[in-house]
């Protein structure tokens, strides 16, 4: 199927995970009367979307619009896909998309919504992708600096689709734009998804600071140096550096540090309060993508030799219960060097 006829304006679209940014993306594939179907391992709370024809649980204020369909049986919500947007969590994709090979056909064009690494390997999204559904399959990434709630209220947003194929890339860019939302393209998979991944774990790190109310100049200080460090690893996997000054790199690190929407600095903040990391979890109710993230980057970084002093304090906090403040103390007493090493 060529990319145009599987961009057609009535083609259907499924979106699997029906969390918050699933939901989201759902309702913004639905705009403008686009067909899209929406599957959640969650039987119990499909049905109670489908009887509100909202998600109360994560975006009350945003109702679905007609055109969007929930549907608990994976078959049945692939049946008459041409588009497949995957949003779970990163431990959860390789399983999913175990699931979804036996459903999709090789016409099938795939996006992902799925920010970190897989813990297990290492790897990145789009080379999980590959591993379970063959490197031939046109894909590409969604990301960028977005809060569910904010997109499902249709409030003006700016995002980025990354894949290699340029074509595919704008392709899905104009089936997920409208007036209120803006997606641009990128050929620079691994940058975008590095962006991602390590982000969650450096606003873990904000929210530490600010609760520990260390003020301004501590959060944009750890912004600042935590961008290079997002930027020594991405470039170090084959990343281009220009991509971390975009949308997917400096737009989604900023967001995510510095509003209280982000469940990651929500995490930050009750550590600095003292609350335990698994009451802090269960108090956010939804997955805190940061405490797996932390692990993972810092085995990454390790990996490939790549220094990255604020994500390793973050992974001692969460995974080896050192003190915030001794965290803060480790960063501040390192060898002073110039600031662009």
């Amino acid at each position: 199927m060529s990319a145009a006829a599987s961009s057609a304006p009535n083609a259907c679209c499924a979106v699997l995970g029906a969390g918050s940014w699933g939901t989201a993306l759902a309702i913004q594939l639905a705009r403008n009367a686009r067909a899209t179907v929406l599957w959640g391992r969650d039987s119990a709370h499909l049905a109670e979307l489908a009887r509100e024809r909202r998600n109360r649980r994560y975006l009350p204020e945003a109702p679905f619009p007609e055109s969007l369909r929930v549907e608990p049986d994976l078959a049945a919500a692939l049946a008459d896909a041409r588009q497949v947007v995957v949003a779970v969590p990163s431990h959860a994709l390789r399983e999913l998309l175990q699931q979804v090979a036996r459903h999709c056909s090789p016409q099938t064009r795939l996006a992902w919504a799925t920010k970190g690494f897989e813990l297990t390997t290492g790897l990145l999204p789009h080379q999980v992708v590959a591993a379970v559904l063959g490197t031939e399959v046109p894909g590409a990434v969604i990301s960028g600096p977005t809060f569910a709630r904010e997109v499902g209220m249709g409030l003006p947003t700016a995002m980025t689709v990354a894949a290699t194929d340029e074509a595919v890339a704008r392709e899905w860019a104009q089936r997920i734009s409208d007036l209120n939302f803006r997606a641009y393209t990128s050929t620079d998979v691994i940058g975008v998804e590095v962006g991602g991944a390590v982000k969650n774990v450096l606003a873990i790190g904000a929210g530490v600071s600010d609760g520990l109310g260390f003020g301004a100049n501590t959060r944009i200080a750890l912004i600042a140096r935590g961008l290079v460090e997002l930027t020594r690893l991405g470039v170090a996997l084959g990343a281009r550096k220009d991509t971390f000054m975009g949308l997917a790199g400096l737009g989604d690190l900023m967001l995510t540090c510095t509003d209280d929407q982000s469940r990651n600095r929500r995490f930050g903040l009750a550590l600095a309060r003292g609350e335990h990391i698994d009451a802090a979890q269960r108090a956010i109710g939804q997955v805190v993508e940061g405490v797996l993230a932390a692990r993972a980057v810092r085995e990454v970084a390790r990996r490939t030799g790549v220094e990255m002093p604020i994500c390793e304090q973050v992974y001692r906090v969460v995974h080896e219960h050192a003190s915030p403040r001794e965290a803060v103390r480790e960063l501040m007493s390192r060898a002073l060097k110039p600031e662009t090493e």
